[in-house]
């Protein structure tokens, strides 16, 4: 048994240890608290463009692999990456592989010999198939092939393969006015519209889209096939829209509301129903509730805490330790 006068010291740590837990709790708890701070917004006046905005690649809309139905050697060939040809254009020379050895056979002999060879026996053309551009040119002259090698690849036109959400395809349909702006080109925006809709759908990370082809109206040189481009499908334009940034849109009971800026202190300004209509991927329209040139309080996406900086993020909240609403 513990004597009593032994305990004591051991009664004294034991609080000290809750002491010193309780002071840390509360001193990394106050420091952790965030901060919520707000910026202003204008309500504006203006044409409104409500769009779907998605990811695609640029790739042909028919891909064809231009072979010779037996083996041999290439002799000439006449286009070169990037040309565009026409249907029944010679694109190439080739000799089959008896014409090839005859050939050979002829040059070893005499001048005279290999002339009689090449006027008797003439090399076989490849003809362009359709109209279209050159892609990939696999061979050069002197190189043997198999009949199972793809000696060029042509394509009849480029289309841009953009990948829509499914909660989004409804929206599109055929012959929606797209904007297209490449990775490689982003100041530059070419005009086109929806050819084609996928009926498969395709899951990546939990996220179900559909392939919808886009047509550009011109097709420049400098876009090229497997280019990453943005494409923004335009659904609907309404001319002098009253429009806010969608970041100001609060929600009360599951109805919609914004702070109307009343005084420099927003955290104390209600948050006022509005009736909101169409967005897009940065503002939404407002139908009722609103007047031009009014400003709202906007809460910024990070608290920032007492030292300025932004709270560390929760690892265990699904959400990541995003803004939540008030």
């Amino acid at each position: 048994m513990i004597h009593q006068k032994n305990r004591k010291p051991w009664i004294l740590a034991g609080i000290g240890i809750v002491l010193v837990i309780v002071a840390l709790y509360f001193a990394l708890g106050k420091r952790a608290e965030p901060k919520i701070t707000y910026h202003e917004a204008s309500v504006e006046q203006g044409t409104f463009v409500e769009s779907i905005v998605s990811t695609g690649t640029v790739s042909p809309e028919n891909r064809l692999v231009i072979k010779s139905p037996v083996a041999g050697r290439i002799e000439r060939i006449l286009v070169r990456e990037g040309q565009k040809v026409r249907k029944g254009q010679i694109l190439a020379w080739i000799s089959t592989t008896e014409r090839a050895a005859l050939i050979d056979s002829a040059r070893a002999e005499s001048p005279e010999e290999l002339a009689q060879w090449e006027n008797f026996y003439k090399p076989t053309p490849i003809y362009a198939p359709i109209n279209g551009m050159i892609i990939l040119r696999s061979f050069e002259p002197g190189q043997s092939f198999n009949a199972s090698d793809g000696i060029l690849v042509m394509s009849d036109r480029l289309t841009i393969k953009a990948q829509v959400d499914e909660t989004s395809i409804s929206k599109v349909n055929l012959g929606q006015k797209a904007e297209i702006i490449l990775d490689a080109y982003p100041k530059n925006t070419l005009k086109g519209k929806a050819v084609h809709r996928g009926f498969d759908a395709k899951t990546v990370n939990n996220v179900t889209s559909y392939i919808v082809d886009v047509l550009p109206e011109e097709s420049p040189e400098t876009m090229l096939s497997g280019m990453t481009a943005n494409v923004k499908f335009i659904l609907n334009e309404i001319p002098d829209a009253l429009t806010i940034p969608s970041e100001a849109l609060s929600s009360i009971e599951g109805k919609a509301c914004v702070r109307i800026k009343e005084s420099d202190f927003p955290e104390k300004t209600p948050c006022t129903p509005v009736r909101a209509g169409g967005s897009n991927e940065t503002r939404t329209v407002i139908l009722e509730g609103l007047k031009p040139g009014q400003t709202l309080w906007v809460q910024d996406l990070k608290p920032i805490d007492s030292k300025g900086s932004s709270p560390p993020r929760n690892p265990f909240s699904p959400m990541g330790g995003g803004r939540s609403r008030h």
